[in-house]
């Protein structure tokens, strides 16, 4: 299985890194981390950091790229996911709410609403 998964600072996000990559290593599916240049709690690089060293502690290889902040971090990850053949869109996301409900972001809010491919969101 081809993998999209898209990134940023957020604990979120490493929970869905550390995830996809634990699957990845037991089915053997091929993955792509799209980094979210955002600014936020982490760096561009302190992310791509610890992208490689989980990725090395499940013996993943890897392709990275980065999507830029001026973009629509959703929308890009929709048309890479779409454009280039993959099978999943895996991101990180939401918080529940006072009353129960889950409060989405907006990447995620957009990718899961937009995307025509399945999507994985790990909470």
């Amino acid at each position: 299985m081809r993998i999209l998964l898209g990134i940023g600072g957020s604990d979120d996000s490493l929970q869905a890194l550390e995830r996809t990559a634990e699957r990845a290593a037991e089915a053997n599916d091929e993955v792509t981390v799209a980094i979210i240049d955002t600014v936020g709690a982490r760096s561009a690089s302190e992310i791509e950091a610890e992208v490689d060293r989980t990725l090395d502690e499940w013996g993943i290889t890897a392709t990275v790229r980065h999507i830029e902040s001026d973009t629509d971090p959703g929308s890009e990850l929709v048309d890479i996911a779409e454009s280039e053949g993959f099978d999943r869109i895996v991101i990180g996301g939401g918080t529940t709410s006072p009353m129960g409900k889950i409060q989405l972001g907006s990447t995620a809010e957009f990718v899961l609403l937009n995307s025509h491919i399945s999507v994985t969101l790990v909470r």
